[in-house]
Order: C-alpha cells, then structure tokens, then sequence
C-alpha cells in the first residue's frame, strides 16, 4: 500500500474516534443542559461504553502500525503541513492512551457523571459532605492516572499536560511565582485608593433582557448562529461537536448583571475560536485548539480586554441603557466603566475581577497540588480553602457554596485545568500588545462597534492553526515570546492606575 493510502487509512479510522468524541460531547451538554437527574445512571453508562470504544480505536495496533508506517514518509514532509502535524499529534495521542488502562477509562465516566450530579445538589444544598465521597473517588482516579506516566518530576505533571501539552508543573510555577507578587503589589496599591461604586450591578435586572443583550452583543462580534446555540447551565461552559456545530451556555442571575453579561462574552470567545479552526480539520485531532490555555486566551480577551473595555462600552453601553433604564438612565459611562472593573476580594471566580482573579487560580492550584501530593485529604478541603482564601484575598467564604464547591471541574475530574486560566491570562494580553501593533486603529474600530479586522487578525494567526501547535510554539511564532507575565501586568497597571488614579 502506498503512503498516501496508508494516510487516508489513517484519516478514516481517526474521523471514526473524533465522530465518537462528538457524540461524548453531545451526552455531556445534555446532561449538564436538560437532562432530569435521575438520568445521570443511565449517562454514566452510555458514556462509558463510547469513551471506552473511542480509547480501543485509537490505542488499536492498527492505529500503531499505521503510525510506524508513515514515519519515513512524514518525515520527509514540510514540519508544518496538516499531514506532518496531524501524524505528530495522533502520535503523541497514541503514545499517551497507550499508557492508560481500558478499566479506567469506564470508571472515569461512570465517576464522574455521577460526580456531576452530587455536586449540583451539595452546591445547591451547602453540602460539601454529601459532595466528598464523590470527590475521593475522582481523587484516587487522578492518582492513577498520574500512575500510568511514572516517573515523572512531579505528580501533577501528567495532569497539568492534559491541559496544557508540553508543559510541566515546574513550568507553571516559574510564570505564577513571577506573576503573583506584582498582582500583589497592584491590589495593595488601588487598596490604598478611595473606591469606585457599583452598587448598580446587583440591582434587579430581568432575565430575558440580559440574554437578548448578550445574544445581540456577541452577534455584533462576529458570533456565527448558524454553527451555533445559547443555553441555560448551572456553570457555564463551551462545547463542540464538530465544525458546524459549536454550543455555548451561561448563567443568568435576575440581581446580578454581571453573570450573564461577561459569561456570554466569554463563552462566545471559546466558540469562536473552535469556529475559527480550517474545515479541513473536522473530524480530526486537529480540530478545535492545542491547549486549554490557548482556550482561554481568546475567552478571556473577550470577556475582558474587549468587553470591559471604554471603547465596547462606547458603542454598547446606551442599548444597555434602553434595555435596563430604571437601573442605568441616570448611570454615566464613565461610572458604569469603572463599576464593571471594580477592583475588590470576591468569593466568586468567575465573577471576580482582573486583578485578583489569578489569586482564585493560584489558590485552587496549590490546593489540587496538595492534594496530589497527600499532603491534603479531601474532608480537610474546606477547611484548607478558607485558610488560603482568607491569606490570598483578606476574605473568608460564608459558606461552602461560595468557597471549596462554587466550581465545577472536580466534579468533571477536571484536575490540572485551573492553571490554564491564568495562563490564558498572561497569553491573552500578549496577543493584544501584538493585535494594537498591527491594527493601530482597533479601539477606534471597537468604539464603533466592528470588530471583523480583529476577528479576522485572530483567525489568520491563531485560531486556523487549530491543534498544530503546542501553545508556547505558537504564542513563540505570534508574539516573538514564550508566555510571559510582563504584558499583561502592563495591561493592568496601565488600566487601573487610570480607573483608581495612582
């Protein structure tokens, strides 16, 4: 067989496993969506039989011989063709699940759907007990899955490189332990300054008006419908099931404006950046983004460097106004800016502001490493949590809740994301200093309310590559730097010395 049949064989058994992976999706958006409790059973099963089916496909020695085959001839390929990197990724894909055993495959999906379901009725409750036995569980699996890549420098590194491929533990905290002490500095000093008021966001704001305003802001962006639909969700999350088919949820709270307001945005980030992959990906591993950091990069500029911005608001701000006029008639913009990027200790992440929300990460991950390390144990966490949540953010959650059970990754057995955020923080800001390079006009364009010479910088320099590259590769191959802090705490500096006067 010659080695462009041996590819095509490969592609085809490759399209199979992503179909499945598809249909994963599907069942996990339903169940985090519509599906009635008592059904996380029967989901647990179903997606045990595909995760186990889609990992037979892909450790198959088929896949292997077919891998070996094509190594001469991908070799002699341009590095970064879509066959050399689609080789390369099904390699290191294939050489990882290798490792990992079939039973654990199943007992990870049965975990954690059941996990899931536990967590929304504790959170729902204030009830970490009822949560725990769950979460030893989802514990232990960790634990062994870390087990299968021994030996390691650290037994959080298998974790963290799901999330981010390439990257180890060391690596994470070299970037946060530069990072930390200057947000520290940043907070103190804005501390130091009177502060700004926004007591209009926690005003009653209905419902169906937040989600018209979201739905109309981020089809202003260059949101694509027909690839696309909005949800409801107790956690907000993006989800694909392949090219033309990329969902996204939020969260609506009537007394809250921010929660839907900036959680669309977000979320509309993540799926625009799926969307912005080449077709030609579809239905293989290269489909969708290399790493959760890259993710959140483009999440987190949309939601942050875009959509807390004067220029956004600018534009959007008096739609705003006409939707909510009892709550923001009498409200200028300039104090509307700098309620919305109000700098103050918050329980919540995902409503917490720019410069304390790499604490929220920093805190969960010394947690999960902890934990890893045995050096915690679960019925111990909430009593860790608040410790560290009162040393970082001068705050003590006043219930679990708001602290150890506010969010959702552990109960997906999602162990290793948290630090994706922050460094979709720091890549984020890197990519905006080389955006305003090449675009010197973009606040005026945003103040307008066009944001397609912006979409269409991320989809020729970031979002087409889709998996090709790992993220220091292409953040290297953008910006000229690996990830670094520096940019972004100049983002920070430079907007909130203007908001607090410093």
């Amino acid at each position: 067989m010659e080695p462009e049949q041996k590819l095509q064989q490969l592609k085809n058994l490759l399209a199979e496993i992503e179909d499945l992976n598809y249909v994963i999706a599907m069942l996990d958006w339903d169940q985090q969506t519509y599906m009635p409790p008592a059904g996380a059973e029967n989901r647990g099963h179903q997606l045990a039989t595909l995760r186990q089916l889609a990992h037979s496909k892909l450790v198959s020695e088929e896949i292997g011989r077919l891998l070996d085959d094509l190594q001469p001839y991908v070799s002699q390929l341009d590095a970064e063709s879509f066959d050399a990197c689609l080789v390369r990724v099904t390699r290191r894909n294939y050489e990882k699940e290798t490792k990992v055993s079939y039973e654990w495959v199943a007992d990870f999906a049965l975990t954690t759907t059941a996990a899931h379901e536990a967590w929304a009725k504790a959170r729902a409750e204030n009830d970490f007990l009822y949560f725990q036995p769950h979460l030893e569980r989802i514990l232990d699996l960790a634990h062994r899955y870390a087990g299968f890549f021994a030996p390691y420098d650290h037994v959080y590194d298998p974790l963290v490189d799901v999330f981010e491929p390439g990257m180890k533990t060391s690596d994470v905290k070299t970037i946060f332990n530069t990072l930390c002490p200057q947000q520290v500095n940043l907070i103190k000093q804005v501390a130091s300054r009177p502060q700004v008021d926004n007591s209009f966001m926690s005003l009653d704001y209905d419902e169906a008006k937040q989600w018209e305003f979201g739905v109309e802001a981020i089809t202003r962006m260059g949101f694509e419908w027909d690839r696309s639909r909005q949800d409801k969700t107790l956690h907000p999350f993006t989800t694909s099931f392949g090219w033309g088919d990329v969902r996204i949820t939020t969260r609506l709270s009537s007394n809250y404006l921010a929660s839907a307001l900036f959680g669309t945005l977000h979320e509309a980030g993540h799926a625009m950046y799926a969307m912005g992959s080449d077709k030609s990906m579809d239905r293989t591993p290269l489909f969708g983004g290399n790493s959760s950091g890259l993710h959140e990069s483009q999440s987190r500029m949309w939601e942050n460097l875009i959509g807390r911005s004067f220029p956004f608001w600018q534009h959007f701000y008096p739609r705003l106004q006409e939707l909510f006029p009892s709550q923001l008639g009498n409200v200028p913009l300039e104090v509307f800016y700098k309620g919305i990027n109000k700098v103050q200790p918050s329980f919540i992440r995902v409503e917490a502001d720019e410069a304390t929300y790499n604490l929220h990460i920093m805190l969960r991950m010394e947690l999960e490493i902890a934990l890893m390390e045995n050096q915690l144990k679960v019925k111990d966490l909430p009593e860790a949590w608040n410790t560290r949540f009162k040393e970082y953010l001068g705050i003590t959650p006043p219930d679990n809740s708001k602290g150890v059970l506010q969010d959702v990754h552990w109960s997906g057995g999602m162990i290793g994301y948290f630090p994706s955020y922050a460094l979709g923080n720091l890549i984020g800001a890197q990519l905006w200093e080389r955006i305003n390079a090449d675009i010197p006009d973009l606040p005026e364009q945003i103040r307008r309310g066009e944001f397609s010479t912006w979409l269409t910088w991320l989809r020729e320099n970031v979002h087409c590559h889709g998996n090709k590259f790992e993220a220091q590769q292409l953040i290297q191959r953008v910006t000229g730097s690996k990830i670094d802090p520096a940019a972004y705490m100049r983002y920070l500096e430079a907007k909130y010395r203007a908001i607090y006067n410093f």
